[in-house]
This record gives C-alpha cells, structure tokens and sequence, in this order.
C-alpha cells in the first residue's frame, strides 16, 4: 500500500520470522505459507468485532437520517474502498451517491500506483469539500499503517463538519479523532511490508461486514435474501 511513513515500529512492516525463507520453498510450500499466514485473520477480526458492531449502529443511524457512507484511503486501502463502494448498488439496490469511495490521487490511482498521494492532507479536505461531506454523513478513513497524511487529514475534516467517524487499521493507534477504531492486528506479512496481502484481505473482510450489516439492519434483506435488488438487463 502507499502508505509508507515512519513505518519501522508498525506490526505490518516487521519481518516475519515464519516466511523468511520464503525464496527457498517449491510452489506448494509457498502457496501452504500464505495460507498459514491468511489463517490467522479471521482470529483478529473476531477479537474487534465490538467495534466492528459500533461502527455498524453508527453508520445505521447516519445512514437512517438520510446520510451518505464514505470511504477515504489511500493505496491498497482506497481501492478496496472503492470496490466497497461499487459493490453496493447492485446487491442492495443502494443510489450510487449514497455509498461512495475516495481514493489518493483520484480515479488514475485505483489503477496505478499514485506515489506521494498520501501524503496529502489537503487533498483529503478538497475531495471532502467537493462531495459537500456533511454532518449526518460518515467518513470511514482506511488506513492498514494507522494512519497516512491524507486520511488523517479526511477524518480531521470530518470531525470539523460534525460527520461520523470511523477508522480501520491493522497496527495500534492512539487517536481520539474517530469515533469508533477497528484495528484488526493481523502482524507481519508473508513479504515484509507488502500489506496488500493480509492486511488487504482483512480491510476487505471487514468492509464487507460494515456494508453488509448495516445494509440488513436498513432492511435491505429479507432474511438472507436481497430483496431490494434493482433489475438489469
């Protein structure tokens, strides 16, 4: 992820000692150590799933007052929240403008990596200030180091406009600028620092968890069933 400041003292930028000969494995012993490593997400994620809940009752409420969910990341961390924005008009019938993803450097950025992006507080409050962020909206700043210059920036944004706050993490932080912190502490990856991997997969996990529950407690599911699905072709 473009998310690299600082970052010698971050959980996701250790060495993990179990695959540091990772180079020397077959492909079988390579594809068995990702999956070793990816078996320990789950275990994270339940331990944060109180504040996963909180995050979903906080976007409920915004959501019920006829707010917008907003995803702001940079990197590995915007796409994912700009795949969780896209997904949700076609399983839950959603307006397009209800549930929207902000990325570091703009639309080229989900494509190509946008080198320096992050580091942009302003850029965050311009991106903010264009999509008119209000209070009863929610800001949800994805960030696997903690914290980047550009979601650091949006949240502190939206703290100034009244708006719900919510960041997903996978280090320890210490803010008191969120209202509710998800930091699911996967620790090292199976290539030092390439968060992408477990730190990706479980910021999509949990993304999916935040849309989804709180698209059913909206009632857009009857039962497990998506009946608020508009028709295509």
């Amino acid at each position: 992820m473009a998310e690299s400041r600082k970052t010698g003292h971050l959980l996701t930028e250790r060495v993990n000692p179990r695959t540091e000969k990772l180079d020397e494995l077959p492909a079988l012993g390579i594809v068995e150590s990702i999956i070793s490593e990816d078996g320990t997400i789950v275990s994270a994620i339940e331990k944060e799933k109180e504040n996963v809940a909180r995050a979903v009752e906080l976007i409920t409420e915004r959501l019920g007052r006829g707010g917008r969910l907003v995803f702001i990341g940079a990197g590995t961390s915007g796409r994912l929240g700009v795949i969780e924005a896209a997904e949700c008009p076609p399983t839950f019938g959603t307006d397009p403008d209800m549930i929207l993803g902000i990325i570091a450097g703009g639309r080229k950025a989900v494509w190509r990596s946008a080198e320096g992006a992050e580091d942009s507080s302003e850029e965050a409050r311009k991106k903010l200030e264009r999509i008119n962020l209000k209070k009863k909206d929610v800001l949800v700043g994805i960030a696997a180091s903690g914290g980047t210059p550009f979601v650091e920036g949006g949240l502190d944004y939206a703290r100034k406009k009244g708006s719900g706050r919510i960041l997903v993490t996978c280090n320890p932080v210490e803010t008191t600028v969120p209202e509710v912190v998800i930091s699911v502490l996967v620790g090292p990856e199976v290539i030092t620092g390439s968060t992408r991997m477990k730190a990706g997969t479980a910021t999509k996990m949990v993304l999916n968890m935040l849309t989804t529950a709180s698209m059913v407690r909206l009632g857009k599911t009857y039962g497990n069933l998506m009946v608020d699905v508009r028709p295509g072709s």
